[in-house]
């Protein structure tokens, strides 16, 4: 069930009619959107991709009415900024997005205007040419339409739908965020000089969970600000301060190790957000199933040394919402400079501290 404010996936066990009755309260409580958007929400049922279901049985279907469920999910994460990756990675999906619902590529129809004006169908809105210079008859050779012009022609007139949806679903089971489930939430932007201090606000992201990790992103500028797997991270709840202070958010905090200086750190973020319980227990559920996961492998190792037969390679994963000082090292890229960030040394002592964060040692 799904609106502007929130989306929840429902379980085999929920009711669709008692769920859409207590609306208003979910929203309320869970909501970002000012009182009169909640006022006005309307929620919906859709099909969506379960957040649990292991990507690698999913990349195993065959069954094309699925298939087109899941390309029409994939396709509106693209065009909503929600799926960040690399601008010719966004004109190549709208190319193939294009081939599939204008068929081959036609001269008499398919131009650069034409793509100029349809480019908001297949191009998130910060890869498509600005409005303020629509009117121009002219386009560079290296402006988005030309490029997704030059994109959907390169596609053989051969290419069935079939085919091209599953290209377009490859490309997106290989970024790690695929398959999500999104929340909104809000971090500290990092304080630069007095001006910075005077206007300082904090920064709307969305937060992506699925089972490989926690993805926090701007998506108005669709980059990923901190991507981290569950081996990388150590996380806690926390109940807002003064819970009748309805500007008193709860958060999640976030606990990573980087290398500064030659020297291992442990780096804090703290996200605000009214969804943080239902992050908490998503990332709960995740983290269960890798122990699990973790703890069969163990079993099975063990059996097998005993038994002289495979390998004794596999090392448990350590995984839970205590900070360890043993989590492996992030390899995603991270913009932590646009981050409000508290530092930690081995021993735990804090050694960096930003925005609001306050420690006495």
């Amino acid at each position: 069930m799904s609106s502007p404010l929130l989306e929840l996936q429902l379980k085999p066990t929920h009711k669709p009619y008692e769920v859409r009755r207590a609306w208003r309260s979910l929203i309320e409580k869970f909501s970002h959107g000012s009182h009169k958007k909640q006022q006005r929400d309307e929620p919906i049922i859709l099909f969506q991709r379960n957040v649990f279901f292991p990507q690698h049985l999913e990349e195993k279907i065959k069954d094309q009415r699925i298939l087109e469920l899941l390309y029409e999910e994939a396709r509106r994460n693209i065009l909503e900024g929600r799926y960040p990756c690399e601008v010719g990675h966004y004109i190549m999906l709208g190319g193939i997005q294009a081939r599939i619902e204008l068929g081959p590529y036609n001269s008499q129809v398919h131009s650069t205007h034409y793509f100029r004006e349809e480019q908001r169908k297949y191009l998130p809105v910060h890869v498509r040419k600005s409005s303020t210079w629509t009117w121009l008859p002219i386009s560079s050779k290296n402006s988005a339409e030309v490029r997704l012009l030059e994109q959907f022609k390169r596609i053989p007139t051969s290419a069935t739908n079939r085919k091209l949806m599953r290209k377009y679903l490859e490309f997106c089971w290989s970024l790690p965020f695929y398959g999500s489930a999104f929340f909104e939430g809000q971090v500290e932007q990092p304080v630069r000089g007095l001006t910075s201090l005077i206007t300082h606000q904090d920064i709307p992201v969305l937060i992506a969970i699925n089972s490989k990790g926690v993805y926090v992103i701007d998506d108005i500028e669709c980059t990923v600000l901190l991507g981290l797997r569950y081996e990388e991270l150590s996380w806690d709840y926390a109940r807002p301060s003064k819970e009748d202070d309805l500007n008193c958010f709860p958060c999640i905090f976030l606990q990573f190790i980087v290398v500064e200086n030659g020297t291992r750190v442990s780096k804090i973020l703290q996200i605000f957000s009214r969804q943080a319980s239902l992050m908490d227990t998503l990332i709960s559920g995740f983290v269960q199933q890798l122990k699990e996961k973790s703890s069969e492998e163990t079993d099975r190792s063990y059996l097998n040394h005993l038994t002289g037969e495979g390998d004794n390679n596999h090392v448990s994963l350590a995984h839970g919402n205590v900070p360890h000082s043993s989590a492996a090292l992030p390899t995603l890229t991270n913009k932590l400079s646009r981050l409000t960030l508290a530092t930690f040394d081995e021993d735990g002592h804090c050694i960096g501290q930003m925005g609001s964060w306050s420690f006495s040692y």
